[in-house]
């Protein structure tokens, strides 16, 4: 059976005329990556055993075999990441394999008008992320001592019969409960609208839990940007003097890149045979 081609991602035929691409293994660990020129697009692959690489057989590792997933999706990241120093560059999710080099020729012509504006776009930008974490407990004690109405019921509960007072702080802890809630959406959203103005693009993604971050404060806010290159000084200054700002026993914001353009850079796969998404 004839190997398929597992697709990084794709940079402009003329950066990559200028300067060779680099010595990297392949999705396998055995081949090597190499180009595929589609006109002024090249494309960036490796070529797969079939046998090995079937839809099939990577469906059933995808859903039971975790060290393999943990290792291949570092392996692509590690790539990606890359590809991504050296040139202008458009990567494809985890996964993206094709039967043969006929499909993605006519996926590249296909799209070739969006990906030439795609290039142009992501040459003059960075792709910047944004997450924010908060301590909860900290938060709630800040909440609870900075509230007058909060401080006026408590003087009151400790006036009251023991049996009441229990009922009553129940009450207290349901409505620090709320404004714990709208207090992390107000934080995120206030320094999102301030960095927002500064990008060309963004996108507001969904939190990840504590089991994903391996952390103990929760994610509350989490966001991606482009950003002009010309801006980014402005938009890592905008956020250090928003942090400054704050009490930082209840928040820790993180602002990392540049990444490789994951969220900005559309590129329609409808002919691919993709097994896996970006997470």
């Amino acid at each position: 059976m004839s190997n398929l081609i597992y697709l990084y991602g794709l940079v402009p035929t003329e950066e990559i005329e200028k300067k060779t691409l680099s010595n990297l293994t392949g999705f396998d660990e055995k081949s090597s990556l190499y180009s595929l020129p589609i006109g002024d697009i090249t494309a960036i692959v490796c070529a797969l055993p079939a046998d090995d690489y079937n839809a099939a057989t990577i469906e059933s590792k995808l859903n039971q075999d975790m060290d393999w997933l943990q290792n291949k999706a570092f392996h692509h990241h590690e790539t990606i990441t890359a590809l991504h120093q050296q040139y202008t560059f458009i990567p494809l999710k985890f996964c993206t394999i094709y039967e043969d080099t006929a499909n993605l020729y006519e996926t590249i012509r296909s799209n070739e008008k969006q990906l030439t504006n795609s290039f142009k776009t992501l040459h003059a930008s960075e792709e910047w992320t944004l997450k924010i974490y908060c301590n909860e407990r900290n938060l709630s004690e800040y909440i609870k001592q900075s509230d007058p109405a909060i401080e006026k019921q408590k003087e009151e509960i400790s006036k009251l019969p023991r049996g009441r007072q229990f009922f009553e702080k129940k009450k207290i802890d349901s409505l620090v409960g709320k404004q714990l809630d709208q207090e992390k959406d107000r934080f995120g959203e206030t320094l999102h609208r301030l960095v927002k103005d500064v990008a060309t693009n963004y996108t507001v993604k969904k939190n990840w839990n504590k089991d994903m971050t391996g952390l103990k404060e929760e994610m509350v806010w989490n966001s991606a940007y482009l950003v002009p290159k010309e801006k980014v000084e402005d938009f890592i200054n905008i956020i250090l003097r928003f942090e400054k700002e704050q009490a930082d026993t209840v928040w820790r914001i993180e602002a990392t890149g540049p990444w490789p353009a994951y969220h900005f850079s559309d590129f329609s796969q409808s002919e691919a045979k993709s097994h896996a998404n970006n997470a």
